[in-house]
């Protein structure tokens, strides 16, 4: 049997104590390596996120400041420099450029009103009712979310097919119920405001849907049991449990909503094919005829500007009061 060799002792015939392992090298370029793991994971989302966003979004500042026209397209460097021309251009409430972006943005804020409010209105619905054990809800859940699942130039087309005037599944059905004439023009006139909300509901409700159920699975069912025990009712629970608990995924859900509706172009683009009545005229539609309609891309891309500004300054501030109103709750 070895005999164990014992450690040095020290001068008062104490033992000493065992000596540090050896310091194991490289150790330092690894640990170098695996900071910057990172890094180069992050990288190639950096580079595609210059290369769709950031660049073009610059080229569009740039762009704004020029007098660009179809003059100067193949050399749009050579265009004329027009300082801030294009945006007093926009804002000037007297002169017809001026009015007509007032009134596209007036009516896109209240698209984005009717859709926003209506889409969370059908999805905390359909999420209560869900989130309650009975036969079918997994089918239910899937044919709630197929509106959502589909292409948007599918969907919308076959909503362009059913609001048609001739042949139109919308105008049939009013016609063989007796509630309307068969022959009304849902694409045309102010009819077009109401047809582009109802496709707009229809396309973002499911994923309003979708994300209040995440939320509300997430609340603890002990809450429940305590709050019918003391005597609340569906209503009580819900009015008093359920929204303030969902009011983190709220604040994000409406500003989601609210962002995806206000730049919204391919629905009215693909329902009204290029031809949008005055009164569906989106403040997305309305730049894109600005820019490639009379080929003044310096002004249409003063207005883009000053639509990001616009929905910077929204975000910000709704941000703003969301947040003091959570954390005095």
């Amino acid at each position: 049997m070895a005999t164990p060799v014992s450690s040095p002792a020290r001068p008062g015939g104490a033992p000493s104590a065992p000596a540090a392992p050896p310091a194991r090298r490289g150790g330092g370029r690894w640990s170098s390596r695996a900071g910057a793991l990172p890094y180069l994971l992050l990288a190639p989302a950096l580079l595609f996120e210059l290369l769709v966003h950031v660049i073009p979004m610059l080229t569009g500042v740039a762009i704004s400041f020029l007098k660009l026209n179809q003059f100067y397209l193949r050399h749009w460097l050579d265009a004329p420099f027009a300082g801030l021309g294009n945006y007093s251009l926009s804002l000037d409430f007297h002169s017809e450029i001026g009015v007509d972006l007032l009134r596209s943005v007036a009516i896109t804020i209240a698209y984005s009103v009717v859709v926003v409010s209506f889409s969370w209105l059908f999805g905390i619905f359909g999420a209560t009712l869900l989130q309650r054990s009975m036969r079918g809800r997994a089918a239910l859940r899937t044919i709630f979310l197929i509106p959502y699942a589909l292409p948007v130039f599918t969907s919308v087309i076959v909503w362009k097919f059913m609001l048609n005037q001739d042949n139109g599944l919308v105008n049939h059905v009013l016609a063989q119920t007796g509630l309307g004439s068969g022959k009304h023009f849902w694409l045309l006139g102010d009819s077009a405001f109401f047809s582009m909300a109802l496709v707009g509901v229809w396309r973002l409700w499911p994923f309003a849907l979708l994300t209040l159920m995440a939320g509300m699975q997430s609340i603890p069912t002990d809450l429940y049991e305590a709050a019918e025990v003391d005597g609340a009712n569906r209503w009580q629970q819900f009015r008093k449990l359920t929204v303030p608990m969902l009011r983190p995924v709220n604040q994000v859900l409406v500003l989601v909503l609210f962002l995806w509706t206000f730049n919204d172009f391919n629905v009215p683009y693909t329902l009204f094919a290029g031809s949008t009545p005055a009164s569906a005229d989106l403040i997305s539609v309305h730049i894109k005829q600005s820019s490639f309609i009379t080929w003044n891309f310096g002004l249409g891309s003063a207005m883009s500007v000053l639509l990001l500004l616009f929905l910077l300054v929204v975000t910000v501030g709704y941000l703003a009061v969301t947040s003091r109103r959570t954390r005095d709750a």
